[in-house]
Formats: C-alpha cells, sequence, structure tokens
C-alpha cells in the first residue's frame, strides 16, 4: 500500500461543519488509514478478508439501530441507494458521518472503534449495496 507524502484532506463534521479531531485514543493510524486521509478512498473496499471482518464489526457495533444485514432498524438501511447524508455516497462523506455522528441517535464513533475499524465496516456496507451501479459513486 503506498501512501502519498501530500498533505491530509480536511475531515469535517456532517452536521457542524467543524474540523474532526483525530486525537481518539485508539492509537497510531494504520497504514489503510493514512492513505485514507490523503485520498479520501477507503483502500478495503475490494478486500474480501477485510470486508469479512468489517461485518464482525458491523454486527457488534452497529447492527442494534441498523439491523444484522444493514437493512434498517430504528437507524436507516445502508445497503440501498438513500442516503440521509448525500455525502456519504462518498467514502469520505461516510467516514466524516460515522466517526463524527450525525443528528437523532447517530452518535459519533470516534473513541468507541478505530478509525481503521470505520474503514472496515464501511467496506462490508459498500460490498451489500444493492442499489443503481451507476449510484455507487464511491466506485468513481
Amino acid at each position: 500500500m503506498v501512501v502519498d507524502s501530500g498533505p491530509d484532506l480536511e475531515f469535517r463534521g456532517t452536521i457542524s461543519g467543524d474540523p474532526l479531531d483525530f486525537k481518539d485514543g485508539k492509537g497510531d493510524d494504520t497504514p489503510a488509514v493514512k492513505q485514507f486521509k490523503k485520498t479520501g478512498k477507503n483502500p478495503y473496499n475490494n478486500d474480501e478478508a477485510v470486508i469479512k471482518n468489517g461485518y464482525t464489526i458491523f454486527s457488534t457495533a452497529c447492527s442494534g439501530c441498523h439491523g444484522h444485514l444493514a437493512e434498517g432498524k430504528l437507524g436507516p438501511a445502508l445497503h440501498d441507494d438513500y442516503w440521509t447524508y448525500p455525502g456519504n455516497q462518498f467514502d469520505k462523506g461516510f467516514f466524516e458521518t460515522i466517526y463524527g455522528g450525525g443528528q437523532g441517535m447517530m452518535g459519533p464513533q470516534k473513541g468507541l472503534i478505530s478509525q481503521d475499524e470505520i474503514l472496515q465496516v464501511m467496506s462490508w456496507i459498500r460490498s451489500i449495496y444493492d442499489g443503481d451501479p451507476k449510484k455507487a459513486k464511491w466506485k468513481k
């Protein structure tokens, strides 16, 4: 995995628009997190082993609200074309919402699961997408 030496992208809270503070006490950035912070693209999206682990993390950290297969429950479904926050159509925006939280019951996951674990969960959610492939903007 090659990490660009350029500056990191700016990550902001989905609701507040404030810069996200990445001091979360979850250790140093993994190579995947470092790459993601440069590109905004999840390097795990096509990694089958990581996708499988992403489901394990999702099932313990997210399924209580989003359903065991991301079909929606208290929180919205995550496998289809509809995104509560349009920025979640892109990996960067999706990360910002998970890490920094959304409105209502979607609290920030900062400090609860690591940034790398968030990328793993995102890879699993992207892998189960069953909407219109033309709307899968994270693949572009």
